[in-house]
């Protein structure tokens, strides 16, 4: 029997947390032992499920990024127990995902996956595996990753993983470039959830390591149509983010409430207590806090009238995918692999910052109606974003591997 080790920052739980629950399950399915290994949180999973580091690791880590910019190069002594539990599992394919998160020193990981052999996948679910210090480039603009001389100074130390001190961009790009590259290239295939972050990595110094493009699934038995809704009183403009912030469009969002009719409404989901009580009371926008719950997300998903993901910086929004499955077209700004999710058919990029383009998708979809959008956003979903045809991918891959 074949084992497979994931590891992540979170397990089954989060975007990347539940990828590699699913990955695991079907390889489950298939004949594979299963094993994932997190640092933060987790959540019970049908894989067995490794630690690595504890809380006052943790904090140390954290400590380290947040007045030195060192991210990824604590945890020394967490990472050397957890490399003895990597020999003892003794795993024929080793998948990273998240890297990154306070819970792993890249050094000594990448080390030992050089002296070990094992074939190794890589998903890079964001950018901060090419940088001196930030996951995500695209809203300042940054070329800096492509150059050889690479990160020199970060203007976004401030932005995960927070640097309120130092930064160590220059410093963190060199020894991210050298121990990345310690992989043979027969060892080692990054993938990545969409066409323009493998676009991405091919200007970087990993550029010459193979990429596959393995788009995100869903569980489309859970993500689909409600068969029946109640009416809804007013026509639902759905915002959905783990984390609200400044490159998720939420400033967008309440420059969207002034151009609002009276019988439209603004939902966002997954924001933080405070930015509730900071919303507008006077105008139609209103928030919910994160949930857990797929289903009351299909939900939600099924009664807007349309999904609005006024993103700056994202590699493959898998809440584009979710509002697609549940028959509701997506208007999304032009950024990263976002607008790979739609078509003509299913839904309208509009340039980012367009507050005033967003709103005429939205009233595009009004005058045709939602129900003429339900069929086809439904057929993209089920053709493209199956999770078990997508993460199928990810055993074959591992079969060609071994």
């Amino acid at each position: 029997m074949p084992t497979l080790l994931q590891i992540n920052s979170v397990a089954n739980t989060g975007s990347t947390g539940h990828i590699a629950e699913d990955i695991g399950r079907l390889a489950i399915a298939q004949g594979w032992e299963s094993y994932i290994a997190y640092g933060r949180k987790a959540f019970p999973s049908q894989s067995y499920l490794v630690k690595i580091g504890n809380k006052l690791d943790h904090l140390c880590h954290f400590l380290l990024t947040r007045f030195f910019d060192l991210h990824g190069l604590a945890s020394r002594s967490a990472t050397k127990k957890f490399i003895k539990q990597i020999e003892k599992l003794n795993p024929d394919v080793i998948h990273l995902h998240n890297i990154h998160g306070y819970y792993l020193n890249y050094k000594i990981l990448f080390e030992y996956l050089s002296k070990c052999g094992k074939p190794v996948v890589w998903t890079l679910h964001d950018c901060w595996a090419i940088t001196g210090h930030c996951s995500y480039y695209s809203f300042a603009k940054c070329t800096a990753f492509q150059s050889e001389g690479g990160c020199k100074h970060c203007s976004l130390k401030k932005n995960y993983p927070k640097s309120i001190l130092f930064s160590n961009a220059a410093y963190n790009f060199a020894q991210k470039k050298k121990y990345f590259n310690l992989l043979d290239q027969n060892q080692l295939t990054i993938v990545t959830p969409s066409q323009w972050l493998s676009d991405e990595i091919a200007k970087s110094y990993l550029g010459h390591y193979k990429t596959v493009v393995i788009n995100n699934g869903i569980d489309l038995d859970v993500f689909k149509p409600a068969e029946k809704s109640a009416p809804n009183n007013k026509k639902i403009i759905l915002g959905v983010a783990s984390v609200w912030d400044e490159r998720k469009g939420l400033a967008d969002f309440i420059k969207l409430s002034d151009l609002l009719n009276k019988d439209e409404q603004i939902v966002l989901v997954g924001l933080s207590k405070k930015q509730i009580n900071l919303l507008p009371k006077d105008k139609n926008i209103c928030g919910i806090q994160r949930t857990e719950s797929q289903q009351e997300l299909a939900e939600l998903y099924s009664k807007a009238l349309v999904f609005v993901n006024p993103t700056y910086e994202d590699t493959f929004p898998t809440t584009n995918i979710e509002a697609l499955a549940c028959g509701t077209p997506v208007v999304t700004y032009r950024t990263g692999g976002s607008p790979e999710v739609v078509d003509e058919a299913t839904g309208f990029v509009v340039e980012q910052g367009d507050v005033q383009g967003i709103r005429n998708c939205i009233s595009k979809i009004e005058q045709s109606a939602k129900e003429a959008f339900i069929k086809p956003c439904r057929s993209r979903a089920e053709k493209l974003f199956c999770k078990q045809d997508r993460f199928e991918q990810y055993i074959e891959l591992y079969n060609k591997m071994i």
